[in-house]
């Protein structure tokens, strides 16, 4: 519990580890490292508190971009926009924030949240509402605990802004993807306003300090020569799914999402068997010769064989070298409720969901 401020070492593991975590999607997390980096080179101060420690009647405003990530490469934020939508809802609603949250522990959208933290001298939570990321405004914890995702602000990098006050967070996703749409691809939120009773009850807690944990052990593990990928599955109790050199990607923007699948030769113990991986924006299934080895909510993460650097859907190309590995998801996700709103069958896929750790006991993969 207690507060404490981010050194730039920090900010290194965190965007590694939020990586890992985003399961490929989320954003580029180089670019928000970069934004966060050039906040604390300002002299700014980036502090994080403890769920915990947050009152009940604070007040607490997720930032976030929300788009394909794919797009980011030709049309790059400058982060005043972020700055932008969090005036603008605090405007509206006529009261400044207490507190900020990530929406998701994605690469970018992890470290948004500390950039206008860091610019505004607002404070974050350790904290997010999904404990990875997901494609959708709806697919978060708020939303199963019966928080409104607006009023919410959308700008792009233009000077465009405007408010949205929708019927339920479905409409709110509609909406604001159909805006994001035509302001070249992504856009700047600032979204799901709750008071602290609330966030305390809905959040997936302590990610931030999960991201920075799973980010230094990677660090570490290099430097004292052990295989990276083995400390990033201890840190994360995690599985090894699947090793091998990516053979083909198809890859394309629909309808405001980054949708594809990336298909994987494998070597070493995988030799003779492929993997293919969908995703839209984030790894959503995996597959072993046609069989189900891991599946939304659970974890899906590509991660460069040598180095264990997390290699977002954006970012995947022929020839690439590659770990797959799978991670349980909060238990929040696993209730019929919540898999109504994130399951496989949610995204299209004819499949149940089966929590990875039965589904690795089946084909005897070990962590």
């Amino acid at each position: 519990m207690g507060e404490w401020r981010l050194r730039r070492e920090d900010v290194e593991d965190i965007v590694v580890g939020a990586a890992i975590m985003g399961t490929g999607g989320g954003g580029d997390p180089y670019i928000g490292k970069l934004m966060v980096i050039q906040v604390l080179e300002r002299g700014a101060e980036v502090v994080l508190v403890d769920p915990r420690d947050v009152g009940d009647d604070s007040f607490i405003i997720a930032p976030a971009f929300m788009g394909a990530p794919v797009t980011m490469f030709e049309k790059l934020p400058s982060g005043r926009e972020s700055v932008k939508v969090v005036e603008m809802l605090e405007s509206y609603l006529g009261r400044r924030a207490d507190y900020l949250t990530p929406i998701e522990a994605g690469g970018l959208n992890s470290t948004i949240p500390l950039y206008v933290g860091g610019l505004t001298k607002r404070r974050l939570v350790d904290g997010d509402g999904m404990g990875r990321a997901f494609p959708e405004l709806q697919m978060v914890t708020f939303h199963l605990y019966g928080v409104s995702a607006t009023p919410m602000a959308i700008a792009d990098e233009k000077g465009n802004g405007a408010i949205l006050d929708t019927v339920d967070n479905y409409w709110a996703e509609r909406l604001a993807r159909i805006l994001t749409v035509r302001m070249g691809g992504w856009a700047s939120i600032a979204i799901y306003p709750m008071d602290g009773r609330v966030y305390k009850e809905a959040v997936v807690p302590n990610t931030i300090s999960k991201a920075l944990e799973i980010g230094r052990a990677l660090r570490e593990a290099k430097a004292a020569g052990r295989n990276p990928v083995d400390a990033v599955l201890d840190v994360t109790g995690g599985y090894r799914l699947f090793e091998g050199k990516i053979v083909d990607v198809s890859r394309w923007v629909e309808a405001g999402f980054a949708r594809g699948e990336v298909t994987i030769e494998g070597f070493g113990d995988y030799k003779g068997k492929t993997m293919k991986v969908k995703f839209q924006n984030e790894n959503l299934v995996a597959e072993v010769e046609g069989e189900v080895v891991a599946s939304v909510p659970d974890l899906i993460s590509i991660l460069d064989l040598e180095t264990a650097e997390p290699i977002t859907t954006e970012r995947l190309r022929y020839g690439y070298r590659v770990t797959v590995i799978g991670m349980p998801c909060d238990p929040k996700w696993r209730t019929p409720k919540a898999l109504e709103v994130v399951g496989p069958r949610y995204f299209g896929y004819d499949i149940d969901y089966v929590p990875i750790e039965e589904r690795v006991k089946r084909l005897g993969v070990t962590g």
